[in-house]
């Protein structure tokens, strides 16, 4: 099992460069099913969900080839409806297969997904949405069959602007008859991406990042060539890790745009913040100030994904800070392991106070999901002493090469093999007596 062993307290400086957005990826690739040729998809990151994706689309009769950032999706055969229950369960935005399949195939036979425990995200706003567009499904409790003669377009008002019934819903109309109206729609920079990516295939999709969204159906897509957006999560990590060691660093190509819900919460601590074209540059104080209150919001309101590297940067600020987390129910899971930094975190039930204490400690923890993971590398990045960080496979879920980049920052930070490690201690143990 790998783990991540940091040295703390390193100044970092220098560029780092974003990888394409996970949020985007993996719904453009599972978009690709629609389309009978190859795509082409520029600046997808070599994440693991990223090849969880690719061999779910190989279990299907795609083919799929990678070139550095560039992979290549022909879906020209697609032989089966079915995805394998252990693949759904290792990620849980494998959902988003139902709308791609069953508009592709007329059927679709799943299981429901597994991934980061964060929170319930029912499934129960796509199935409405999919049977508004004439879909009909028979569920067991473990899985899903569905089944369309066709796609035909709907009116659906959504309750809440859910992300992955939002995409669902637009890959499963993009082939259809007559016109989709979705109200209240997610208005992520992800889903834009994938409206962008589909209409380059010839969809007709109007309105993607507002109030309300139209889908003309076409009878047929055409391959594309699509560069995914950069990975607006990443850069807030990069900027966490900034404020938190009082660094300052360059990142290269962001869109200011999608960092603009975040950029006055890192203003707010001290940090000031410059602009020039697809680059950005961070400078922090020695010490952060306090920020009054975060509320995570779906866009264009901050980020749920920003929330734990923010809160970890927050834990060495002066003074008490307020996170109010209203997406999911358990994203507070990781902070029993950044308690053991010597944090000062309070949580009662959607609120968390941050009591900033004047430094933190080496400590030996545990990643309980994708992005407490990357909190407790910012918390160990800040911490005096060494630190260890276990179960690192749900960091690479959403992080490309994650230790490779921070040690071009100059971060002491390595990515070891622990069973090799201990053998190793044992080996030395020996000989000395």
């Amino acid at each position: 099992m790998n783990v991540f062993k940091i040295n703390g307290k390193a100044r970092l400086s220098g560029n780092v460069r974003l990888h394409g957005a996970k949020n985007s990826a993996l719904p453009i690739l599972a978009a690709a099913i629609l389309v009978k040729g190859e795509c082409v998809i520029h600046n997808c990151p070599d994440l693991s969900d990223v090849r969880t994706t690719v061999k779910i689309l190989e279990s299907l009769g795609c083919t799929v080839k990678r070139d550095g950032d560039t992979l290549a999706v022909n879906a020209e055969n697609i032989v089966s409806s079915d995805i394998d229950e252990q693949m759904m369960r290792t990620m849980r935005s494998s959902i988003i297969f139902l709308g791609s399949l069953v508009s592709r195939t007329g059927k679709a036979s799943i299981f429901y997904p597994g991934g980061c425990e964060i929170g319930t995200r029912p499934v129960d706003l796509h199935l409405k949405a999919l049977k508004s567009l004439g879909a009909s499904f028979c569920e067991n409790g473990s899985s899903i069959a569905c089944t369309a003669s066709e796609i035909r377009g709907a009116k659906i008002i959504l309750p809440f602007p859910s992300v992955g019934a939002t995409e669902n819903i637009i890959i499963a109309s993009a082939i259809s008859k007559g016109t989709t109206t979705i109200i209240n729609p997610a208005r992520e920079p992800e889903i834009c991406d994938l409206a962008d990516f589909l209409n380059n295939c010839g969809a007709r999709i109007y309105g993607a990042g507002e109030t309300t969204i139209e889908i003309d159906g076409v009878e047929r897509l055409h391959p594309c060539e699509h560069r995914i957006i950069p990975d607006r999560i990443l850069a807030s990590t990069y900027m966490s890790a900034a404020a938190i060691t009082g660094s300052e660093i360059i990142i290269d190509d962001i869109k200011p745009t999608h960092l603009a819900p975040v950029f006055p919460v890192f203003t707010e601590m001290g940090c000031k913040i410059y602009l020039q074209g697809n680059s950005l540059k961070i400078q922090a104080p020695k010490r952060l100030g306090r920020v009054r209150m975060i509320k995570t919001m779906p866009f264009p309101g901050f980020p749920t994904d920003s929330h734990s590297p923010v809160v970890a940067a927050l834990t060495t600020a002066r003074g008490t800070s307020l996170l109010q987390e209203n997406i999911f129910e358990n994203r507070f899971r990781y902070v029993s392991e950044l308690n053991r930094f010597g944090a000062d975190i309070q949580v009662n039930d959607k609120i968390a106070v941050i009591n900033g204490v004047k430094h933190l400690h080496g400590a030996n923890v545990n990643a309980t999901d994708l992005r407490g993971g990357a909190a407790l590398v910012v918390a160990a990045l800040g911490a005096e002493g060494a630190s260890t960080i276990n179960y690192i496979h749900h960091i690479d879920r959403g992080y490309e090469r994650l230790e490779e980049n921070f040690s071009n920052l100059g971060a002491d930070i390595k990515r070891i093999n622990n069973e090799e490690e201990k053998n190793y201690k044992k080996i030395i143990t020996k000989d000395s007596k």
